[in-house]
């Protein structure tokens, strides 16, 4: 039994070379974002590592030169100030965390996800008058929508893009907090119901990526993942043209059945979307007799209407529950609200 932990050891080192074939994709991203965020990770590792490694290294040697047996050491109990160790001692982690400093300062500016993009990838900026592609994001229980509103197609669990193309991400979610997140794109943005966040991006290389939620969000969450396609030109427009060509219609009836939680979903396309489904998604309007928190909010901006105002309560109409399929007990919400003084219905 006493040679087991020796062995063990032996092909535990053995199986070492395995992991040269493994995919290291925040080390080794497809996309432009990402690849400057990696750069940032490994030259703020290094200028710490320049303080780090010495005093490792220092620490053992000290620990080595002064131990109890070694009687050749210089024992000066009465030391007590060394100028030039003090220069050493301050002067080198005040120089890095002023180098840490000045980095931090300008990746956070240049790497702002909300900022477009002014490359495509070192050396190669963006080309006046390029247009970036839109994709609305909507992190869902559990699964991901993506709209194209310049195509006019929608996709569940898969999207795609041209390469070299810049692509804007606007985002938000219909129920709690995700994160979306393509680790080969770019670093995650959080996906919040009733906003809209947005993220710039470019993937550089053709390929299929994974994508995920990288915010707990329920019990779903291990399968909330999707397929991220980076395509040239023409798969990019092949690929718009075979969601054309499915039969489903993402109107705003279609959207609250596919909103109902779910786990595991398989892709699915759908061939047009509903004018507006984005903005009722983030207003929180998509029932037809819902108020949109964009309404509720610019009457809270002149003043509010209050207690007086908010008695307009109103649930889903039971027909359309009915036809949509839906089981889970109706939700209230405010379909209107009436100033104090006019009490009229806006």
């Amino acid at each position: 039994m006493s040679s087991f932990p020796r062995l063990r050891g032996l092909f535990l080192f053995a199986a070492l070379p395995m992991l040269a074939g493994c995919n290291a994709v925040l080390l080794s991203p497809s996309g432009d974002v990402a690849v400057q965020q990696r750069n940032l990770i490994i030259i703020s590792t290094g200028l710490m590592l320049i303080i780090i490694v010495p005093v490792i290294i220092l620490t053992l040697l000290f620990a080595w030169r002064y131990r109890a047996s070694n009687k050749d050491a210089a024992y000066d109990p009465d030391w007590n100030h060394s100028t030039m160790l003090e220069l050493l001692i301050w002067a080198a982690p005040l120089l890095i965390i002023i180098a840490l400093g000045a980095l931090t300062w300008v990746s956070t500016h240049q790497l702002d996800p909300y900022r477009p993009l002014a490359r495509l990838s070192e050396g190669r900026e963006v080309p006046a008058g390029t247009k970036p592609l839109v994709v609305e994001v909507v992190a869902l229980d559990w699964k991901w929508l993506f709209l194209y509103p310049e195509q006019g197609v929608a996709a569940v669990n898969e999207m795609a893009a041209p390469v070299d193309r810049p692509i804007q991400f606007k985002i938000t979610s219909s129920s709690v907090m995700n994160s979306f997140f393509v680790p080969a794109l770019a670093g995650q943005i959080y996906a919040m119901p009733g906003m809209q966040t947005t993220l710039h991006a470019v993937i550089n290389h053709p390929g299929e990526y994974e994508g995920l939620s990288a915010n707990y969000s329920g019990s779903g969450f291990s399968g909330m993942r999707f397929s991220f396609h980076g395509l040239n030109q023409k798969g990019f427009d092949d690929w718009v043209a075979a969601a054309r060509k499915s039969t489903g219609a993402l109107d705003r009836a279609a959207y609250l059945k596919l909103e109902q939680p779910s786990e595991r979903n398989p892709v699915q396309h759908f061939a047009s979307v509903a004018p507006g489904l984005f903005e009722a998604i983030v207003n929180r309007c998509v029932e037809p007799n819902r108020m949109c928190m964009r309404d509720a909010m610019a009457i809270d901006a002149q003043g509010g209407a209050g207690i007086p105002g908010a008695h307009n309560l109103t649930t889903m109409d039971p027909q359309l529950r009915e036809r949509l399929g839906l089981e889970s007990p109706p939700r209230k919400y405010v379909g209107a609200m009436c100033t104090a003084s006019e009490g009229l219905v806006l």
